[in-house]
């Protein structure tokens, strides 16, 4: 009885085909994957650096006018290592007048002066001025977000103004008080101070 020629051969051209067409896909498969951890691994890197970015204690708007009426706001997004805030307080530089504190619910406001030179206000030779705030007795949750509010004069020239800012904790400190070296990147310290940039008169204002 005759056999069937090449019978083997056919078996073999019909997995090679199987496998000709399954390679594309899995390689497609293989691309997709890499891809998807790709992307998750940006994902997570994203929200870690503004994670570090949103650490600071930092001033919500980050321009002023000389000789402008400032609002400053400072935000504070986290505790001590998860311990809650009770008592932020600002140090004003020089440059920074006539600061007033906004009243908080539940946090007991102090403001300390010094002697300051002399400059005029209205009529009024000041020689002592505000030069701390601090807002003392609450309980901010490490996990959760607050705002400290102020008003002052800004005075200083056009250029960087820095706002000293110590958060006293349950357990712990943190002290928002480093200021950059001439030349210095500010996004590699580790524990900046807030920093206001001033511009010429008029080209922002706020009261």
């Amino acid at each position: 009885m005759p056999q069937p020629a090449h019978s083997g051969s056919r078996g073999c051209d019909k997995m090679s085909q199987g496998a000709a067409m399954a390679f594309p896909y899995n390689t497609w498969l293989i691309t997709v994957l890499i891809q998807e951890a790709i992307m998750q691994k940006l994902a997570i890197l994203a929200l870690l650096l503004c994670s570090a970015a949103q650490a600071h204690v930092t001033l919500e708007t980050p321009t002023a006018a000389s000789g402008s009426y400032y609002k400053a706001v400072l935000k504070v997004g986290h505790g001590c290592d998860g311990s809650p805030t009770t008592g932020i307080s600002v140090e004003l530089p020089e440059g920074a007048q006539l600061a007033r504190p906004m009243p908080k619910a539940g946090w007991q406001v102090q403001v300390s002066k010094s002697a300051v030179k002399p400059f005029d206000n209205h009529g009024t030779l000041v020689k002592e001025d505000v030069s701390h705030i601090s807002w003392t007795g609450g309980n901010l949750p490490g996990d959760f977000y607050d705002e400290f509010v102020f008003q002052t004069r800004i005075a200083a020239k056009p250029g960087k103004l820095y706002f000293k800012v110590k958060q006293q904790c349950a357990q712990g400190s943190n002290n928002w008080v480093e200021i950059p070296a001439e030349g210095q990147d500010a996004h590699s310290l580790k524990t900046p101070a807030a920093v206001l940039q001033v511009t010429e008169p008029g080209q922002a204002h706020q009261h």
